[in-house]
C-alpha cells in the first residue's frame, strides 16, 4: 500500500504543470499587489499576470474540456449515448466556458477604471482570452505545415 508522501509524489508529478503555472500566476499577482505600476517592474508584473492567466487556462481548461475539431482541445470522447444536446454541449465545452468567462472579465473591465491599476491587468486578461479563445476556432479549420497540432488535426 502506498504511504501519503508517494500518494503527494504521484499528485505533484500526474498535476506539475498546472501547480507550476499557477503558483507562478500567484507569484506574479503577490509581486503586483506590492509594486508600483507606473515604474517598468510593476508594469511588468502586470503583464505577466494577464500572461500566466492564460497558461494556467490553457492547461487546466484544454486538460478537462472539449472543442470537437480544435487541435488546441484534448479529444472528445467516444460517444456514450448522450443526448444530443448534452453531447454538443460536451463537445464544445471549451468554447462555451471561454465565452462564458470572457464575458465576465468583459463586463468586470467595463465597469472598472482601465487606468487603474487592477483596469490595466484586466484589460489585458480579456487580450489573452481573446487570443485564446481565437486560437481555439482558428485550429479547427486552418492548419500550419509541421506544427505538432496542425498534424493532430489531420
Amino acid at each position: 500500500m502506498a504511504n501519503k508522501s508517494d500518494q503527494a509524489r504521484t499528485f505533484i508529478h500526474r498535476h506539475s504543470l498546472g501547480v507550476a503555472a499557477v503558483a507562478i500566476l500567484i507569484l506574479w499577482i503577490v509581486l503586483y499587489i506590492f509594486s508600483d505600476p507606473s515604474t517598468h517592474l510593476g508594469s511588468f508584473f502586470g503583464n505577466a499576470i494577464a500572461d500566466w492567466s492564460g497558461v494556467v487556462v490553457t492547461v487546466l481548461a484544454t486538460k478537462y474540456m472539449y472543442e470537437k475539431g480544435s487541435a488546441e482541445s484534448r479529444r472528445c470522447p467516444v460517444d456514450t449515448g448522450l443526448r444530443p444536446f448534452r453531447k454538443w454541449i460536451r463537445d464544445h465545452s471549451l468554447t462555451i466556458f471561454l465565452v462564458i468567462t470572457g464575458i465576465g472579465w468583459v463586463a468586470l473591465y467595463a465597469y472598472m477604471n482601465s487606468e487603474a491599476k487592477w483596469g490595466q491587468v484586466v484589460g489585458n486578461i480579456v487580450s489573452e482570452w481573446t487570443q485564446i479563445f481565437g486560437m481555439v476556432l482558428l485550429t479547427k479549420r486552418l492548419i500550419e505545415p509541421h506544427s505538432k497540432e496542425s498534424a493532430k488535426a489531420s
